[in-house]
């Protein structure tokens, strides 16, 4: 196996929530609550999960853009949360975000050449002379024309401005990039042209990749392994085969039966979540699932799961006390 690029332990993201007069702390959002979990070099790993479920901000707390309430991110060996504010800056450069607004994440005062160009000379990764040849270089191995580096963010469709971003991130040589739903606003067309880009630029450099979406027909395309979060926890971790094939969690189960079929002549029986996901302000006890799991019991709801590895799975991890009575259907349905 490769080697281990960035080990993600016990991260916990607070969002304080203010009140009265004096403006003190009167409550939090739990929006990531004690995760952990690993990426290797030149692997692609997937955050899924609905809406809200702590996916960006699992991200957003990784490059330190919001800063972690507990925990570590060891990138290659160092606590990303000891670095200061000046060595976080410059650590930065092997650690990159493609963001899922191309246009907000955009300056729209400069050019397309300008923006890699900054980017370029906030971490001087290239001399100044050279920069100007780098970034229509780049412009073009993300798939647009030398003329188009002196165009404006408006004048770009959303896919032509997700290139940009792509290539601004490759702009300063990183290891890691994280993908926050980077596609999710672009035409299923325009989807697969960019995932398939990013595909032949991980080889192409030799990039690693944490990729965040709520759709499972994209991360089934790019990923090596996949990570299920539900309401700021992690429920399952699998290789993308195993995770299809066979889903341990009864979360994972749901999402998975969601997927539209292309063939009329297969059934496939749609599992439907009762109830809405519950605040992260105020968090189910024992299992946050729960409250919308169809084989919840008593233990359920007093006790919390552990993430454990399934037996004979290889790897494969779920945060269930009934995975072997749900595999054998063993366990009644509520």
């Amino acid at each position: 196996m490769s080697k281990e690029l960035l080990a993600v332990k016990n991260l916990k993201q607070y969002f304080p929530i203010k009140g009265g007069i004096l403006g003190r702390t009167v409550n939090v959002v739990k929006a990531v609550d004690d995760i952990s979990f690993s990426v290797h070099e030149g692997e692609t790993v997937s955050i899924v999960g609905e809406s809200g479920c702590g996916k960006s901000t699992t991200g957003r707390a990784i490059l330190r853009l919001d800063e972690p309430t507990a925990g570590e991110i060891l990138f290659e060996g160092t606590d990303l949360l000891s670095l200061n504010k000046a060595q976080m800056t410059r650590r930065r450069k092997d650690l990159q975000m493609i963001f899922q607004d191309p246009y907000a994440s955009l300056n729209p005062r400069k050019t397309a050449l300008q923006v890699l160009e900054e980017a370029m000379d906030i971490q001087n990764v290239v001399p100044k002379k050279d920069r100007r040849g780098r970034a229509i270089e780049l412009l073009e191995t993300v798939g647009l024309a030398a003329y188009q580096a002196y165009r404006y963010p408006h004048e770009f469709s959303g896919g032509q401005r997700q290139r940009i971003g792509i290539a601004r991130a490759l702009s300063v040589n990183p290891k890691l990039i994280i993908s926050d739903e980077a596609v999710s606003a672009l035409d299923v067309s325009i989807q697969a042209q960019v995932l398939n880009l990013m595909k032949s630029l991980q080889k192409e450099f030799k990039l690693t990749y944490l990729f965040i979406s709520h759709d499972l027909g994209v991360v089934r395309h790019i990923s090596d392994r996949i990570i299920v979060m539900y309401l700021g926890t992690i429920v399952e971790i699998a290789d993308k085969h195993s995770l299809f094939r066979r889903p341990q969690h009864p979360y994972t189960r749901a999402l998975l039966s969601a997927i539209p079929t292309l063939d009329p002549e297969r059934k496939k029986e749609r599992i439907i979540l009762k109830g809405d996901v519950p605040s992260p302000i105020n968090p189910p006890s024992g299992c946050r699932f729960h409250t919308r799991c169809i084989y919840a019991t008593d233990r359920c709801r007093s006790e919390t799961p552990m993430l454990r590895e399934v037996v004979e799975r290889g790897g494969h991890q779920a945060a269930c006390h009934y995975i072997e009575e749900i595999s054998v259907g063993t366990l009644e349905k509520v």
